[in-house]
């Protein structure tokens, strides 16, 4: 099969044929119509996650058929859908599993960083992290559900529902999924981008968002909440500026450069900054829920898998709106 690896930070994947892997106890096979990129790929790839199993086939917004199952594993049809998210493998009996917090997992492994993921024609999964997906949407436009989606609907429901007012900053991906959702239950959204990216103020816009400038600026309303999709760590006391007293701010991604140091005048007024780490099995299945009732589009860039390095750069850039996709056709 054809799969792109990566072997040393800071240097493009390699596209090399290898072998089809073999599914073992509790997985199942999969075959991969497409995957996402994701911003943690960039971390991966970058460095800043530097654990990752080497060498790797990163990915972890997949979309994929089931193409056989190993011993353990109820009996799955061939050919039905199932996406595959960043959370990969839990043990179940660490105290955070066994708290119902699986996401904190003393012995978690990780699709595309710590277990080999999507930028692939096959790869092999824990049936235990396989979600089942609607047939009717395109794998493409499906594909950014599984991280961009998750982590963003579990960033939004930790705020408090009586929140109206609600920024986000990073209008990417998980932004202009979990916008309309937002939207959809009443909330006013206020899209903060990299300053003077118009592109991205206009795409925010479009999508529903009240109003929409840079992320130095104050908007015409004070915020209820804010989630920081971005990875500056600068954003941070920006957003405190502009939450209300009993405000939150959530932090939706998994890495951020360092936070610089703010006077407590800011978080004062029981203000507070959360991160959000990984997500549960109870998340997806609460997410794909949520679809049935409040529809949701995607807006995608989608590129052949051997494209995988101009993809990623263009994401790097900013020259992607919505998110990036590589599929396997």
């Amino acid at each position: 099969m054809r799969a792109m690896i990566f072997e040393k930070a800071g240097q493009p994947l390699t596209l090399k044929q290898v072998p089809v892997p073999k599914p073992a106890d509790g997985q199942v096979l999969l075959k991969i119509l497409a995957c996402g990129i994701c911003r943690t790929d960039l971390h991966i790839l970058d460095g800043e996650l530097d654990q990752p199993k080497l060498p790797l086939i990163p990915g972890h917004e997949i979309i994929a058929a089931v193409a056989g199952w190993g011993k353990d594993v109820k009996e799955q049809a061939l050919n039905s859908l199932v996406g595959v998210p960043w959370l990969g493998y839990t043990c179940g009996n660490c105290r955070y599993c066994k708290q119902g917090r699986e996401n904190l997992c003393d012995h978690a492994l990780f699709t595309g960083y710590t277990i080999d993921g999507g930028y692939a024609e096959y790869a092999v999964a824990d049936a235990r992290y396989c979600f089942p997906i609607d047939v009717h949407n395109d794998s493409a436009s499906a594909a950014p559900l599984l991280c961009a989606g998750l982590i963003g609907f579990r960033s939004y429901r930790m705020i408090d529902p009586v929140a109206i007012n609600i920024g986000i900053y990073g209008f990417g991906a998980a932004a202009h999924i979990i916008i309309q959702i937002a939207r959809a239950q009443g909330k006013r959204v206020f899209a903060f981008t990299r300053n003077s990216d118009e592109a991205a103020q206009e795409f925010a816009r479009q999508s529903g968002a009240v109003w929409a400038g840079n992320s130095t600026e104050a908007p015409p309303e004070l915020l209820d909440a804010a989630m920081i999709f971005a990875s500056a760590g600068e954003l941070i006391p920006m957003a405190l500026k502009q939450v209300k007293k009993a405000g939150q701010v959530i932090c939706g991604g998994i890495h951020m450069s360092e936070i610089p140091a703010f006077p407590y005048e800011l978080i004062w007024g029981e203000r507070t900054i959360q991160s959000v780490a990984n997500l549960t099995r109870q998340d997806g299945l609460d997410f794909f829920d949520t679809l049935k009732t409040i529809p949701v589009h995607t807006q995608t860039t989608v590129f052949p898998l051997a494209q995988a390095n101009e993809a990623i750069e263009k994401l790097r850039r900013g020259q992607i709106s919505g998110a990036a996709v590589l599929t396997m056709a």
